[in-house]
């Protein structure tokens, strides 16, 4: 054979999304970019290899000549490496979606098939079947012969039979006959023979040979020759598929392409899960799995592409005059349909579901779950849960608007409804999804809408689901206790995700008190998820929430059951044990203190558990340190009080000693300012006290000013006088009578006093100081008013 062909189809070249990875020297993955891979020639060469452009730039991030060496490994769907001799490093390829990875994996194992071919035809092998250079006449008596041919020999002898029947043109149609005339004959050693044959090509696993074999005209005889297996019972696989199965259409497929695709992957997961389950090896699987999973993406992308076909189907959908049994297969279309979309790349999905919204899907969904057909009301939420898992943003916008409220309403009568099965945890998980606080954007507001209806108009009726299905209400017609577990789950979610919502929609209604009548029921997980759920409520460590329990007793119940169950060692016990552990550990003083002083003689009895200890220990503690600050508290007051008293009473005699310092500093300024014998100074003192002897004992208290220079003292004392002559008078004449009269004995008093009237008998004294009179005239002016202010006294 000569070089390789160039890949036939248009889609062999399309373009994966891919990021490009290289093993360093630390053994670690250094990231070389983000591109698009493809299978193409290399530049001036016949040989096939991978290239990555750049989804940027485009510049080449990696060029590899794919060669026949078992040296490419595929890891979880999504990744391709091996080791590149070139470079002596390792390259993996990890791609963004599973079908581009199964995509270019097809094209890597076909290439090196042809490689081995080629090597085949050119080199000398000595294997079973080096002189093979045609198949055996397919007759009765070669079938023997074709068995070895394909079953015996090594993987390349199996690569050079795949090329063979894949160049026989005519081999299958032969096989396929001889196979119908042994089965007339009833020759069972011949069918046999030929199960054989069928069972060994397929394991060859080539996916060209699997598009001949499921293809319409050879399909139905390879499923007959695999009937006959003489190790199981005979099984009429043709009959059942011939009678039985029907395929529907809920709407016609115009599509050729389509409907073919549509039977060949049916077959194929029939004979993958029915005929030959046993036998298939992990590689035939997988790519069995990769042919439907390719099926089913070409039949979406030729479906959604028809316009006039999704139109049609939501017309019909939508009209009044649609059979039930007609909207019902509708419905399961529809369903099926979003399933099979899942085999599109990401961007296509999202564009499709686009699609379908805007047809009005939710709408469809709306009237799809008032049915009275739990089954059609289960498929309404698979098709809820597909929206949410592409885009939970439309449907957060569909029932914040007005046309949308009746479904929040539907999806909450859904969770209290006993479907039967597990439907209630669909229809819980499609609540939390639209309640979920973790929004940015635009979301919010929509989320926020419908936080607002939800607590509006269902909370109620949610919790009367509880209170009417607990004892002393409780009756034959109460909810399920999945329901009410289910119930749990999503207060405790609001809680979360709503804490601002616990006061005005927990607190003030009494959800909390109704929460805790689960404690009755005798499903005893009932009763750990009310637990849970105060367990959940207290995790926020509010006062206000605190107080509410303490004032109504709210752990009564959870004491009574933990009381009632014993010593048994059980979830419930454990999860009222993990309550007081978080009370401790989080010093939560306010149930501390609730829980001890009001349950300790029930809890007195589990003393010897560590939990209880503890909790027991950190009250005890928290009770001495309260003790201990009060104390402190108490002993701190009282020295401050004494300080206090100390403090005013310095203050008091500082004030005391601050007005006598005033008033020496006016006396001792006058003194200091009266200038000596023989010295002429028109600024002299009104009153002579050196002359004085009863005054010759004063000590006058220390002055402050004394540094001041005599003239600056002697300006200021003036000014005083000018300003404020009458008032600063009255005052000093005041102070120093009254601190005279306490501190200074008779002739102090007699000689301040006279002091004070000269100053105020003669004002015009201290204007003339300026004048250029003799001091002797000064000193027998003020001796002579001084004497007169005397004998008036």
């Amino acid at each position: 054979m000569g070089a390789p062909e160039k890949l036939a189809t248009s889609s062999n070249n399309s373009m994966q999304r891919v990021k490009v990875y290289r093993l360093n020297d630390d053994g670690k993955w250094d990231d070389q970019g983000t591109g698009h891979v493809t299978v193409d020639y290399l530049e001036r060469s016949e040989e096939l290899g991978l290239f990555v452009v750049d989804e940027e730039d485009n510049e080449t991030l990696l060029m590899h000549r794919i060669c026949s060496d078992d040296i490419y490994r595929k890891q979880e769907d999504t990744i391709i490496s091996w080791r590149d001799s070139e470079f002596s490093s390792e390259i993996a390829l990890s791609f963004q979606e599973t079908t581009g990875c199964s995509y270019i994996w097809d094209h890597i194992c076909n290439l090196q098939r042809n490689l081995h071919f080629d090597t085949i035809r050119n080199d000398s092998y000595h294997g079973a079947n080096n002189e093979l250079r045609e198949l055996p006449a397919v007759e009765l008596s070669t079938l023997p012969s074709i068995l070895k041919v394909v079953v015996d020999g090594s993987v390349t002898d199996q690569l050079c039979v795949t090329e063979l029947i894949l160049h026989d043109q005519i081999f299958f149609r032969k096989l396929m006959d001889l196979f119908r005339v042994c089965e007339d004959l009833e020759n069972k050693d011949g069918l046999h023979m030929i199960y054989k044959i069928v069972k060994g090509i397929i394991l060859l696993n080539s996916p060209q040979i699997f598009e001949k074999i499921f293809s319409d005209e050879l399909i139905m005889d390879i499923i007959g020759c695999l009937e006959y297996d003489m190790e199981t019972p005979h099984v009429h696989h043709r009959n059942f598929l011939k009678d039985h199965v029907v395929f529907k259409e809920a709407i016609p497929i115009k599509d050729p392409l389509a409907l073919s695709k549509i039977h060949q992957t049916y077959r194929i997961g029939y004979l993958k899960d029915v005929v030959l389950p046993r036998v298939l090896d992990e590689s035939t699987l997988a790519s069995l799995n990769s042919m439907i999973h390719s099926n089913n993406g070409m039949v979406v992308t030729l479906l959604k592409d028809d316009t006039t076909f999704i139109k049609e189907l939501f017309a019909r959908l939508k009209s009044p005059t649609t059979s039930p049994d007609s909207k019902r297969n509708l419905v399961f279309f529809l369903q099926e349909f979003c399933t099979l979309s899942k085999s599109l790349q990401v961007v296509q999905q999202l564009r499709l579901f686009r699609d379908l919204v805007n047809e009005g899907i939710f709408s469809v969904i709306t009237d799809i779950l008032q049915s009275e057909d739990k089954k059609l009301v289960l498929t309404g939420t698979d098709i809820l849960i597909f929206s949410l898992n592409q885009d939970p943003t439309m449907l957060r916008s569909y029932v914040s608007r007005q046309e949308g409220v009746p479904l929040l309403g539907l999806l909450v009568k859904g969770m209290l409804t006993d479907f039967g099965d597990d439907m209630h945890c669909q229809f819980l998980e499609i609540i939390r999804s639209l309640l979920d606080s973790f929004s940015s954007g635009g979301q919010v507001r929509q989320r926020d809408a419908i936080v607002e209806i939800f607590y509006e108009k269902h909370l109620d009726q949610v919790i009367n689901v509880i209170t009417s299905s607990c004892p002393p209400n409780g009756s034959k017609n109460s909810a399920k206790p999945e329901i009410l577990m289910n119930i749990c789950d999503l207060l405790c979610f609001c809680v979360l995700h709503h804490p601002y919502r616990i006061k005005c929609n927990f607190l003030l209604n009494g959800v909390v008190d109704k929460v805790l009548h689960l404690t009755r029921r005798k499903e005893k997980y009932l009763v750990v998820a009310a637990i849970r759920f105060i367990r959940t409520l207290i995790s926020h460590n509010d006062e206000h929430l605190m107080s509410y329990i303490v004032k109504n007793n709210v752990f009564k119940p959870i004491v009574d059951a933990f009381i009632c169950n014993g010593s048994r060692y059980n979830l419930l016990n454990s999860s009222v044990l993990e309550l007081f552990e978080h009370i401790r550990k989080e010093n939560i003083k306010t149930l501390l203190k609730y829980l001890i002083d009001t349950f300790w003689n029930e809890l007195a009895k589990f003393d010897s558990l560590p939990s209880i200890q503890s909790l027991k220990l950190r009250y005890d503690q928290a009770q001495e340190h309260a003790t201990n600050n009060q104390n402190n508290n108490t002993e701190t007051r009282k020295r401050v009080d004494e300080r206090g008293l100390e403090k005013e009473e310095e203050d008091y005699f500082n004030e005391d000693s601050d007005e006598e310092d005033s008033a020496s500093m006016t006396r001792g300024g006058r003194i200091r300012t009266r200038p000596g014998p023989g010295v002429s100074n028109g600024s002299g003192g009104l009153v002579d006290y050196e002359d004085d002897e009863d005054d010759e004992d004063y000590k006058p208290p220390p002055k402050k000013h004394l540094e001041e220079d005599e003239g600056t003292l002697e300006f200021r004392l003036k000014r005083k006088f000018l300003a404020k002559k009458e008032e600063t008078d009255i005052i000093k004449k005041r102070k120093l009578v009254g601190k005279t009269q306490t501190q200074k004995p008779k002739e102090s008093v007699f000689a301040t006093l006279c002091s004070t009237l000269s100053q105020t008998v003669l004002p015009s004294t201290t204007t003339s100081t300026t004048d250029n009179k003799s001091t002797n005239e000064e000193n027998k002016s003020e001796e002579s008013e001084a004497g007169k202010g005397v004998a008036q006294l």
